[in-house]
C-alpha cells in the first residue's frame, strides 16, 4: 500500500487541522498516511516519495515558520525535482503573499504544485475548507 507523507508546522492548531482533514481523505482514498509535525519529519521518507503535502501557516511579514519548517523546506529544495507537492496553510491577516512565495519556490526547485496553487484558509478551516482538504488528500493520493 502506498504510503502518504503529510508535513506540517502549526502555531495555533489551524494548520494541524487542515493537515488532519487532507490525510482522511488521503485514507478515504485508500491509502495509508502519515500525517507529522516537522519536528518529527524525515526528508529521507520525502525524496522516497513522488508527491507528498507541506502545511505552514502565515507567519510575521507572511513567511513561513522560521526555526523549523523553513529550514526542513530549504532541504525540501534539494529532492523537489520531479515531485509533486501539495501545500497548504491558514494566515490570520494579509493577503496570502506567503503561499505565492513558497509555491514559486518549490516552482523553482523543479516541483509541481499540485493544481498550481496552495490551499489557504483565514484562521480557523471552516466546513467548506475541511472539504477542500478532504478532497486535496483524495487528489494526492490518486497519485502515490
Amino acid at each position: 500500500m502506498s504510503k502518504v507523507n503529510i508535513v506540517f508546522w502549526s502555531q495555533t492548531g489551524n494548520t494541524e487541522a487542515m493537515a488532519e482533514a487532507i490525510g482522511k481523505g488521503v485514507e478515504k482514498a485508500g491509502k495509508e498516511v502519515n500525517v507529522v509535525n516537522v519536528a518529527d519529519a524525515s526528508i529521507d521518507d520525502l525524496a522516497a516519495e513522488a508527491a507528498f503535502a507541506l502545511g505552514c501557516p502565515a507567519m510575521g511579514a507572511e513567511v513561513l515558520e522560521e526555526m523549523e519548517m523553513d529550514p526542513f523546506v530549504a532541504d525540501v529544495e534539494g529532492i523537489a525535482s520531479g515531485k509533486t507537492i501539495a501545500l497548504f496553510g491558514s494566515y490570520g491577516w494579509g493577503d496570502g503573499q506567503w503561499m505565492r512565495d513558497w509555491e514559486d519556490r518549490m516552482a523553482d526547485a523543479g516541483a509541481t504544485v499540485l493544481n498550481g496553487e496552495g490551499l489557504i484558509c483565514q484562521e480557523a478551516p471552516d466546513d467548506d475548507t475541511l472539504e477542500a482538504c478532504e478532497a486535496l488528500g483524495e487528489q494526492l493520493a490518486g497519485l502515490v
